[in-house]
């Protein structure tokens, strides 16, 4: 008797690990780590099918990501103080990966600039998740510091991830829309709506879609020097 108590309770031990709570900065660097080795094997890559596979991938997983980060994390990180300044950055950051992602995503493996693109996209990304996860300064350690329910804002990307999963499957993902800017120059989306009601929305418009502007030609500018240092 004493053996099947012991083996009883070492299997609700069990049973109870295998399924913690889901946590949400967990799950944003496990993504992180999956983009990374993918980009790790476009660049050791020669055949143009295997490329544009990994590509398709890598645009599917960074629309995924963004999504989750735009619609439930970010506002939450926002909703807990966590620096205007710093959030917007990572807004903007987004956008700009955005117009790469737009443009591989209609291209094929051999086009102008193809493979340049995709390196600069990297290096964006490269950036970008050393920003968020910098151990004391970064989007997820002020999150955490400032009172994120990791767990609970965790189970809403989750859930979120699933339904995303199941579009990109059947196909269905849409094209990423950057939300700080235009990409034909004019006004982009609000970047935080709650503080529409606040603020001269038409002035940060304008302010917005002309970095817009500047952010786009970057990514044009960036591309023409990976290729050219190619």
């Amino acid at each position: 008797m004493p053996t099947k108590k012991s083996s009883r309770k070492t299997s609700h031990k069990s049973s109870r690990r295998s399924s913690p709570g889901m946590d949400a900065v967990a799950m944003l660097k496990a993504d992180h780590r999956k983009v990374e080795g993918l980009f790790a094997k476009f660049e050791k890559a020669r055949s143009e099918s295997v490329k544009k596979e990994l590509v398709e991938q890598i645009c599917s997983e960074l629309i995924v990501h963004t999504t989750l980060e735009e619609e439930i994390f970010y506002p939450t990180c926002r909703s807990e103080d966590v620096e205007e300044d710093m959030m917007d950055e990572a807004q903007v950051e987004h956008d700009g990966a955005k117009v790469l992602i737009r443009d591989l995503m209609k291209e094929e493996p051999g086009s102008e600039m193809y493979d340049a693109k995709v390196k600069v996209l990297s290096e964006y990304i490269k950036h970008h998740v050393k920003e968020e996860e910098k151990p004391s300064s970064g989007v997820f350690a002020s999150a955490k510091k400032n009172g994120l329910d990791a767990e609970a804002v965790g189970e809403q990307m989750a859930a979120r991830k699933k339904e995303l999963m199941a579009d990109a499957e059947a196909g269905g993902l849409p094209e990423p829309e950057p939300k700080s800017f235009s990409l034909n120059g004019g006004r982009g989306s609000a970047r935080h709506p709650q503080k529409d009601a606040d603020t001269d929305e038409g002035r940060a418009g304008a302010g917005n879609g002309g970095r817009g502007a500047s952010a786009a030609l970057s990514v044009t500018h960036a591309a023409k020097r990976a290729t050219i240092g190619e």
